[in-house]
């Protein structure tokens, strides 16, 4: 049966069942066959949040949302120039994608031992340089394949024009395919933010030298049996993730228009 609700106020009451739904089969289970496996309840999450206060949330998660924002430009910068490559010299197009898949195929487990010895002791308040680092890596693939293919998806007669008014590779690439990979480019970049905050906050689990961030709070917390915290924690990353990856759709929605069936 059709909905005589508008689309958007559809979607979200769809949303906010769906998120009820999951509550109360947490809470059920929680309260149930949860309890053997230290399940807490979504009230206890709560209690644990207002018992934490919301400012010892912000001073852990911003450390980590500053680390996780810097690798992601510095990745994304890497990325374009790697795609950019492909399109002015397409003779090292093989090779760009190589490099491209050998980020994507590097186990993260494996090289932060090698980045924390080479990096230099973080400094408390500073960002913590594997934590960056890492971040950076875990968007390189994913925006070097966007970029890639929406380069490709320039219009054929628009790149001709270019050609004919005397323009080289380097012109229709910055006149007519960066404008073609936006939709195509931003798609990429909504993958690539939940992954860049879970490659800082990987960055700092294997390298806790700083007090001050997520992944040393949620270690602290599983130390001391506070499940409460732990879990809140957890779904407060999760809600960074989501975050990030909806306001790159809203971006795309907004910048891209003709790309939804939307009219500008």
């Amino acid at each position: 049966m059709r909905s005589s609700l508008p689309p958007r106020l559809h979607t979200l009451v769809v949303g906010l069942a769906g998120a009820g739904a999951v509550i109360a089969v947490w809470w059920l289970a929680a309260a149930t066959v949860g309890g053997h496996y230290r399940v807490p309840t979504p009230a206890e999450v709560v209690r644990a949040v207002g018992d934490n206060g919301l400012g010892w949330y912000r001073q852990i998660f911003w450390p980590t949302l500053r680390e996780a924002l810097i690798g992601f430009a510095y990745g994304v910068v890497v990325a374009l120039v790697l795609a950019a490559v492909v399109f002015v010299v397409p003779a090292l197009e093989s090779v760009v994608m190589q490099i491209a898949v050998v980020t994507y195929c590097i186990p993260l487990v494996a090289i932060a031992p090698v980045l924390i010895a080479i990096n230099p002791t973080p400094v408390e308040g500073s960002p913590l340089r594997t934590a960056v680092e890492l971040a950076a890596l875990s968007v390189v693939f994913t925006t070097v394949v966007g970029a890639v293919v929406g380069f490709k998806s320039a219009d054929a007669a628009s790149l001709d024009v270019v050609r004919v008014y005397g323009g080289g590779r380097l012109q229709q690439l910055v006149r007519v395919r960066l404008v073609a990979a936006v939709p195509a480019l931003v798609n990429a970049l909504q993958i690539a933010a939940p992954a860049a905050w879970l490659g800082a906050l990987l960055g700092e689990f294997f390298d806790l030298r700083l007090t001050n961030c997520v992944a040393n709070a949620l270690y602290q917390s599983q130390q001391r049996g506070d499940i409460g915290t732990a879990w809140s924690i957890g779904i407060g990353c999760a809600l960074v993730s989501g975050v990030g990856y909806a306001l790159f759709g809203l971006l795309g929605r907004v910048v891209t228009p003709w790309a939804k069936g939307v009219a500008a």
